[in-house]
């Protein structure tokens, strides 16, 4: 049974940081590209980043420069390293798992298989 684990989320006031942790309980975990969404009260749910098991990310516009991923296949986790934090970084973030392989495919909710059950993340100003 696959299973993903968000960890780390909370209260931050704005220009802080905070890193959250996804653990996956997932065989052959180095073969799943592994993403971040987040999803704000009255928003669908959007593409944060993604590390693919090359290790190489992608970011969208609104965290590039800010947000880091990084992914430990030794230890079956994935981080999201969040700096310089925003009001409108609120939101609760899921990590997903997903079998494609590219770009075109890691933007894409629909691309991935298995998702957490999410973590609040609220930045205060």
């Amino acid at each position: 049974q696959v299973q993903l684990v968000e960890s780390g989320g909370g209260l931050v006031q704005a220009g802080g940081s905070l890193r959250l942790s996804c653990a996956a309980s997932i065989r052959s975990f180095s073969t799943w590209a592994m993403g971040w969404f987040r999803q704000a009260p009255g928003k669908e749910r959007g593409f944060v980043g993604s590390v693919a098991t090359t290790g190489s990310t992608t970011y969208s516009d609104s965290v590039k420069g800010r947000f880091a991923i990084s992914r430990d296949n030794a230890k079956n986790t994935v981080h999201l390293q969040m700096n310089s934090l925003k009001d409108e970084d609120t939101a609760v973030y899921y990590c997903a798992a997903t079998g494609y392989s590219g770009s075109y495919y890691y933007s894409r909710r629909e691309s991935y298989a298995y998702w957490g059950q999410g973590t609040q993340v609220t930045v205060s100003s």
